[in-house]
């Protein structure tokens, strides 16, 4: 492949190559790739967006790859052709841009190729596109086949077309003013969400100075719901289970005007200066932040210490794979209930430390009934003195933003 030049085009291509030999996501090495071939902002946004194409529309265009070159090319000019075919068919970017410089970067023997199929690719788009409205739902959306039949069977036919529709749409970058900090005037790239007071939708430039001084904090507005069910109040003891990097922990204690104590945890030592640093940037005071990891039996000295806690579980980020591009591709069936126990484990032992009449906010950003409703309702069983109380499930497709679920549990006086 040429390597002559810095071209965006290039780096999608190394950045596909070493995604596809797995071990890191494609956000780390969209970065790592761009910082190394000195990409200014624009390029390095063009490549991102050139692999994320690739990554949401991965079968149709290897599908599309196929067809258009039956005997098959090896694994470079493969890459180069789906570089090539994401602009044409996902960004739809004018012919020179998305054929002839893609076409530039193949070695010279190899140049007429390439050109061949991106030019029939751009002869044939319509053909390929009313074909893809026929295309069974897995190929035509790109989603591993055991996932969309799991999706049917909780959701129904037209609940899956929804959410492999809204899946495969760029995600909205959104802000939630911070309380604490308040700021008089609202930066000129964001917008108000009508229903949501102190929700705001970026458009245009990307506000980073009212980031960095506080003002706002970047979350999407499905993360509002385990902090509004937990219901913090001031001079409570709250426990804030997986906390990193720490946007709850602070939604928490804006709650309550920085009255509530917070003790603030996460299993990754390395993740812990996260949590003081967003909440130092905040504003957020009465927290204190130490490193636990609750797949282990809940510390002695934190028997019963909590008047409520905030279980924002690992999961399997089905909520959100409009937003993490490479959720469909790691998940299995396997992961998941690997993944249910671990949360059931640690709803487990999070449970001891939480004061009888006290609560438990159980929340993840799954849509899937087994990491969900299907764990409350085996704790509940095993756990005689917890109740439920309430519970939120948000489906994406339904809401337009993040799926999410949380669950609101009373332990028993």
């Amino acid at each position: 492949m040429n390597d002559s030049s810095r071209s965006p085009r290039l780096v999608a291509c190394r950045v596909w190559r070493r995604w596809l030999k797995g071990g890191a996501f494609a956000e780390t090495i969209v970065n790592a790739t761009a910082r190394r071939a000195g990409l200014s902002p624009a390029d390095r946004s063009l490549a991102q967006a050139i692999v994320y194409g690739i990554l949401r529309h991965r079968l149709w265009l290897e599908h599309l790859l196929r067809v258009l070159r039956p005997q098959g090319l090896d694994d470079d000019l493969s890459a180069l052709c789906l570089v090539g075919l994401s602009q044409i068919f996902v960004m739809e970017l004018p012919a020179h841009a998305a054929v002839s410089e893609t076409v530039k970067l193949a070695p010279e023997r190899t140049r007429g190729v390439v050109n061949a199929i991106l030019r029939s690719a751009l002869r044939r788009k319509r053909e390929f596109d009313a074909e893809r409205e026929r295309l069974p739902l897995s190929l035509r959306f790109s989603t591993p086949e055991w996932l969309v039949e799991r999706w049917f069977a909780q959701f129904g036919r037209e609940g899956t077309f929804r959410l492999l529709e809204w899946n495969n749409t760029p995600p909205e970058i959104y802000a939630r003013a911070n309380i604490l900090k308040p700021v008089k005037e609202v930066p000129h790239g964001l917008r108000p969400l009508a229903d949501l007071p102190g929700w705001y939708r970026v458009k245009g430039a990307f506000p980073i100075e009212a980031v960095r001084q506080g003002w706002f904090y970047m979350a999407d507005p499905s993360t509002r719901h385990s902090v509004e069910l937990l219901a913090p109040r001031a001079g409570e003891r709250i426990l804030d289970a997986c906390a990193a990097p720490g946007g709850k922990t602070a939604a928490m204690l804006a709650m309550t005007d920085n009255r509530a104590f917070i003790t603030a945890t996460d299993a990754n030592t390395y993740r812990v200066p996260m949590i003081e640093e967003n909440l130092h940037r905040l504003g957020a005071k009465n927290a204190a932040i130490e490193t636990c990891d609750w797949e282990r039996p809940c510390p002695d000295h934190w028997f019963n210490r909590f008047d409520a806690a905030l279980l924002d579980v690992p999961c399997s980020n089905t909520g959100v794979i409009r937003r993490r591009v490479d959720v469909r591709w790691r998940l299995s069936p396997a992961e998941i209930t690997r993944l249910a126990i671990l949360q059931g484990t640690i709803l487990e032992n999070a449970a001891r430390a939480v004061r009888p009449g006290g609560r438990i906010v159980y929340s993840t950003c799954s849509i899937d009934s087994e990491e969900n409703e299907e764990n409350i309702l085996r704790f509940l069983a095993a756990h005689a003195d917890w109740s439920f109380l309430q519970e939120c499930s948000v489906l994406p497709q339904d809401e337009c933003f993040d799926g999410a679920y949380c669950a609101l549990l009373r332990r028993n006086q």
